[in-house]
């Protein structure tokens, strides 16, 4: 799904984890405006050239939803009859017979040996520690499985960090592994851009750009947004190009950008005109 900011019509691509955090409430990551997402919220983008996405009429009535997918059972009520436990409680008390017990005295009991007395003491000690044995592996293994989570849930802020990245990758380097591409726009260099019309493509325009990685690790490929505007700074037109929409070879996406690598993005746009006298770049 795509919103657009009303004040610096930037388009942006979102989820509907992000629409319900605030519920629909966003700030833009360009201008810092805060709008409604869903005012111009849309599946798809329009064709390209747009400059601005329509407005969303609000509904006058909520929409009734019907189709059921599950619907949690109450729960029985419990019924307590007090009469009948306490009418086995004085059937108890009148069963209780004591004229059958049978007491020997002291002297008839067999003596036993002070060190089988206390085996008996350390045998149930014994098995109880035997017992717990499997819980503390089980506790172990859980405990394990948790922090392994929690590391692959906060892996970008871990890679990120100098400290623990760099034990990451030493240690990655050492097994033969490969640590997941972290993105981090803001650590990307443009040393240096250049537009001119297309050497064999009529109404089109040629964008070379080249890019530095000063991350400490790879990051992927970013996606790149390209604006056009004229001499008076008014914007004429904007791309938002993916990766995969400016590379061809899937085995460069998959390694990413190394850390301090430079690299030159080639880009095809659409020639807006003679009208466009200036052009920015930004990193997503």
């Amino acid at each position: 799904m795509y919103t657009q900011c009303p004040e610096c019509l930037s388009v942006f691509s979102l989820d509907a984890h992000t629409l319900a955090q605030a519920h629909g409430h966003v700030i833009c990551g360009h201008c810092g405006a805060s709008f409604d997402s869903i005012a111009t919220l849309t599946a798809q983008l329009p064709p390209e050239p747009f400059r601005e996405l329509a407005v969303n009429e609000p509904a006058l009535e909520p929409p009734c939803i019907d189709l059921v997918v599950y619907r949690p059972r109450p729960d029985p009520v419990a019924v307590v009859n007090p009469e009948p436990a306490t009418a086995v409680a004085a059937a108890a008390v009148v069963a209780e017979d004591f004229s059958q017990l049978a007491f020997s005295p002291r002297f008839a009991r067999a003596p036993s040996p002070r060190r089988s007395g206390r085996s008996r003491e350390r045998q149930p000690r014994q098995h109880a520690g035997e017992r717990r044995w499997p819980w503390v592996i089980v506790c172990a293994v859980l405990t394990l499985l948790l922090t392994g989570q929690l590391a692959w849930a906060e892996r970008g802020v871990l890679i990120r960090d100098a400290t623990v990245g760099g034990w990451l990758r030493s240690t990655c380097a050492v097994l033969g592994c490969q640590l997941p591409l972290i993105a981090a726009p803001a650590q990307l260099h443009l040393l240096a851009s250049n537009v001119q019309a297309h050497p064999s493509v009529p109404g089109a325009l040629m964008i070379s750009a080249s890019v530095r990685n000063d991350a400490a690790f790879t990051q992927p490929y970013p996606v790149l947004t390209i604006t056009l505007s004229d001499a008076q700074g008014q914007r004429l037109a904007m791309r938002r190009l993916r990766p995969r929409e400016y590379l061809d070879d899937r085995s460069i996406l998959r390694r990413g950008l190394a850390p301090g690598a430079t690299t030159v993005l080639l880009l095809e746009v659409e020639d807006p005109g003679d009208k466009a006298v200036a052009f920015e770049f930004e990193f997503e």
